[in-house]
């Protein structure tokens, strides 16, 4: 979708508006258009779609998933960036809406009718947070699908397979009930400033959630079992009331390591406790 007038440049309008990436909230600015086109496909078609984008900053993504047709709801904490996300607003009419607060207090799906893809280069300090309350409650989601930019580490946690360091408990909340893969890799050197880490983007899918399951449950069970990885389950979870038992009722070996399950373990294991 073309805006009713030419933008200028993003490293204009952040210059214009004196704005610079904010340490303390997480912020690394991206200015690569067809970068920031790419990600805003990864979803697939977003004409006429909504869309949550969390911390938008100056905008650099927003205008990717406007042009993309997309209707974007926008959540910023930054009140430096909202006029410069207001301009981007009156030059795409009724196409996006701009909501000022933290994402982690906004109750955000209240603000749709249907389900909206997320699409966000989340924040650092709060990206991680974000997703485990997007990935936790009922399900199916009130999301369609994530498409989430994080430091490349804690991309590898959510889509860490059995047996690998980067296998833990994000993995399993992200792999129960839903798909995830990295859908591309970011350098450092393509944000303003460039951070000490690379970064990834990471594209997520609901799936059926397994039947007989709590996602409470397998919190718990996970929570435990990898509070002590290095530890055999026989003593990770040994705290935990139904846990060893379940895992006899299941026919996993309490001297096993948490890493060594798979999700369909830790989901056997959960419903076994729930039973």
């Amino acid at each position: 979708m073309e805006p009713t007038a030419p933008l200028p440049p993003l490293r204009d309008v952040i210059a214009r508006h004196g704005l610079s990436a904010s340490k303390a909230l997480g912020q690394n600015f991206l200015f690569d258009g067809q970068l920031l086109a790419r990600i805003a496909a990864i979803p697939g078609d977003l004409n006429d779609a909504e869309v949550l984008e969390v911390g938008p900053g100056p905008g650099g993504l927003t205008r990717a998933l406007l042009a993309a047709g997309a209707r974007v709801t926008a959540i910023e904490r930054d009140a430096r960036c909202i006029p410069a996300l207001e301009e981007l607003s009156a030059a795409f009419p009724g196409r996006l809406r701009l909501i000022e607060g933290d994402a982690l207090a906004v109750d955000a799906p209240t603000l749709f009718t249907g389900r909206p893809h997320i699409v966000a280069n989340l924040p650092y300090n709060v990206g991680t947070a974000l997703l485990v309350g997007w990935l936790s409650g009922a399900w199916q989601p009130w999301w369609q699908s994530l498409t989430l930019m994080f430091q490349k580490e804690v991309a590898e946690r959510i889509v860490a397979a059995p047996g690998s360091s980067a296998y833990g408990r994000l993995a399993v909340l992200a792999q129960w009930r839903s798909t995830a893969r990295i859908a591309m890799p970011v350098h450092r050197s393509a944000f303003t400033p460039p951070p000490k880490v690379m970064s990834a983007v990471v594209a997520i899918a609901p799936t059926a959630a397994p039947e007989g399951v709590e996602v409470a449950t397998l919190e718990r069970l996970t929570a435990a079992a990898f509070g002590q990885r290095r530890k055999m389950l026989r003593q990770s979870l040994k705290a935990m009331p139904g846990a060893l038992a379940a895992l006899d009722t299941v026919g996993i070996d309490a001297t096993r390591r948490a890493e060594t399950l798979t999700v369909a373990d830790f989901v056997a294991a959960a419903r076994a406790i729930r039973a």
